[in-house]
């Protein structure tokens, strides 16, 4: 209706961009895992677009 093609917007593709506005947001990548209910930082990575050496020292400099 509003001029966007369907299959490039859903609920998955908004999980995503609320995922990213968090992340930029915050910092927090534990945060953004869990949110995501993600047991592999792998897969929050992916969700995210960043490097994974980033990730990991992220996810090492952050306490929970």
């Amino acid at each position: 209706m509003i001029g966007l093609i369907r299959g490039d917007y859903g609920p998955h593709s908004l999980r995503r961009t609320k995922a990213s506005i968090i992340y930029r947001a915050t910092g927090i990548f534990r945060a953004v895992q869990i949110l995501l209910g993600h047991n592999k930082i792998e897969n929050t990575v992916r969700y995210l677009g960043i490097d994974l050496e980033d990730a990991l020292a992220l996810a090492e400099n952050t306490e929970i």
